[in-house]
């Protein structure tokens, strides 16, 4: 066990995008990275490019869906650490098949929430052991926009039900988890990626920028909030 280390950070669908940038800028600060992937080679490039510039990140492959992936990765950070101090759930999937709500197929609903919201309620629930073994344990729910109730909109309809879901997700797991861990969604806004697109208006260091924050800088106490450039944004 590693007692030694200040902020153990694990950073689900970090091999590229904001999730990269992520435990990039994590690293940077000088926290130990757990970069995990669902593509075990694309993993280890991402941890590869990393490790090229002295950063401390290690690589774990995860796929968010399977229970027997995350468990591995639970033992792997409890054998090797025995705490963890920040998780972000940063993996996410826009599918192909979305669309209007009127047209959409229940399986791409059903696909889309199993990745973006089961997955991180799973994550959370078997890793807020590990997290209370910390003195500022931290959870950092990859949202969007698109999820807020205040401003629904059409289409993307598996999307944004989804999201709305990890908010409420977000929301419970702050309530019954206060005074112990602190968890809280975030919008990186529209970030020129693989999922936002080249016409995104915003590169992947300021779509990372509030999960950093999050996870180093904001107060211990402030949790069960949405975010977006570090402000509290309407749910």
């Amino acid at each position: 066990m590693n007692s030694s280390v200040e902020t153990i950070a694990l950073v689900t669908g970090a091999n590229r995008g904001i999730g990269f940038e992520i435990a990039q800028q994590l690293a940077h600060r000088g926290a130990t990275v757990i970069l995990t992937s669902r593509k075990p080679d694309a993993g280890k490039a991402a941890l590869e490019k990393l490790r090229a510039t002295k950063l401390n990140v290690q690589f774990h492959a995860l796929n968010v869906t399977e229970t027997a992936s995350i468990v591995a990765l639970r033992q792997f950070v409890e054998k090797t650490y025995g705490r963890l101090d920040v998780l972000i759930n940063n993996a996410g999937i826009i599918s192909d098949e979305d669309g209007s709500i009127l047209e959409i197929k229940l399986e791409t609903v059903r696909t889309t929430l199993e990745t973006n919201t089961l997955a991180p309620l799973h994550l959370a629930q078997t890793f807020v052991p590990l997290l209370k073994h910390s003195r500022k344990g931290r959870i950092v729910n990859m949202s969007s926009g698109m999820g807020q109730l205040s401003e629904m909109d059409g289409g993307y309809a598996a999307y944004r039900i989804s999201k709305t879901a990890l908010n409420a997700v977000t929301g419970i797991l702050a309530a019954e988890l206060r005074g112990s861990v602190a968890v809280n969604s975030m919008c990186p806004g529209w970030v020129r990626t693989d999922m936002g697109g080249a016409n995104a208006e915003r590169d992947v260091s300021q779509g990372a920028d509030t999960a950093v924050w999050l996870a180093l800088d904001a107060p211990q106490d402030l949790t069960g909030k949405f975010f977006r450039d570090r402000k509290v944004i309407p749910w």
